[in-house]
């Protein structure tokens, strides 16, 4: 008897505000047991909102629900609407190779069509990938050149021009202070008149 790999679907729509001016892509969300919402960066030890927090409001627990126990999903698409901020991965389907969420052991079997949903999103003036496995999966995917971490990269999409920003990663697992990280996305949001 053969053991049938067993691959996942993208659990979540992509999330595309009006008038969008920012595509943030990551990798894939982590398994549905270690969700505290509906919505992307679901896992509550992943700092994607407490990075949000401090670079906006100078708090890291400013999305975070009364109890402090989970993220509040309302709050955070209403900022993400005012912001016009778009959220999506590079993969629709994996195989999780240890069951876990390390992008390490992520094999991404489909990818995202982003250049099709770039399409979609007519004012977009940056791709943001927030670690190393979304940001090979967009190079590849677009033919676009590296930036370093916290630098951009300039990509020209017909007569578009993109900045793709590769921003550290905000699973806890890399080695870099919560204050570190959120000090290299205020840079980029100021940058890009977003602050």
């Amino acid at each position: 008897m053969t053991n049938e790999i067993k691959t996942e679907l993208h659990p979540l729509e992509p999330f595309f505000p009006e008038g969008a001016r920012m595509l943030m892509l990551g990798s894939f969300p982590p398994a549905a047991n270690r969700w505290k919402m509906n919505f992307y960066y679901p896992n509550f030890q992943n700092d994607m909102w407490r990075i949000f927090g401090c670079v906006f409001f100078d708090d890291k627990d400013y999305f975070l629900t009364e109890d402090r126990k989970s993220f509040c999903e309302v709050r955070i698409r209403q900022f993400l609407e005012e912001k016009r901020i778009a959220l999506s991965d590079t993969a629709r389907e994996i195989i999780r190779q240890k069951g876990n969420a390390s992008d390490r052991f992520l094999e991404i079997v489909k990818t995202a069509d982003v250049k099709g949903i770039l399409e979609q999103l007519p004012d977009c003036q940056a791709v943001v990938t927030t670690g190393q496995k979304a940001t090979d999966t967009l190079l590849m995917l677009l033919q676009a050149e590296e930036p370093r971490v916290g630098q951009f990269s300039v990509y020209n999409m017909g007569n578009r021009q993109l900045r793709i920003y590769r921003m550290p990663s905000s699973s806890r697992a890399y080695p870099k202070p919560l204050t570190e990280k959120a000090e290299i996305y205020k840079n980029m949001f100021r940058e890009l008149g977003m602050l």
